[in-house]
């Protein structure tokens, strides 16, 4: 999780929401991401997803069972699924996001008993560290403004 928190910083200095993600296999980093919605101008640029291709193409395989994918916020519907999609083992992640999450605060991607494949979801992992971050960034937009 430190990993992904590293990743979350470099996003807040890049002026992105601060979200970082790891995917980790046999205790090895196999994918790396950051936010970089602004930097790609798409929607789509979230750190889970970055991190899920990153491992995709290191490992060479579409599917990243025996992975866990690490994040700094809990993930969106879109993201909780491509991990579902990805076949990850395991979601863990920092800070909730009651307004998004889709690893249980809002909706539950994961546990969903129609999808054929259900991950781990292990919250709260370094949620202060993760919190503070999202927090921090979130106060200088408002002073910004």
């Amino acid at each position: 999780m430190e990993k992904a928190v590293a990743q979350a910083s470099e996003a807040a200095a890049a002026g992105e929401v601060p979200v970082g993600a790891v995917v980790v296999r046999g205790g090895e980093i196999v994918g790396e991401g950051r936010n970089r919605i602004v930097e790609r101008g798409t929607a789509t640029a979230h750190a889970e997803i970055l991190a899920l291709i990153d491992a995709t193409e290191k490992i060479g395989a579409r599917e990243l069972t025996g992975c866990t994918l690490y994040v700094t916020l809990e993930p969106c519907p879109m993201c909780a699924y491509a991990a579902v999609l990805s076949r990850v083992d395991r979601i863990v992640f920092g800070a909730y996001d009651p307004k998004a999450g889709a690893c249980g605060s809002i909706v539950n991607v994961p546990a969903e008993p129609r999808f054929n494949h259900h991950p781990e979801v292990i919250g709260g992992v370094m949620e202060v560290e993760c919190g503070a971050l999202l927090a921090a960034f979130f106060e200088l937009l408002r002073r910004a403004d």
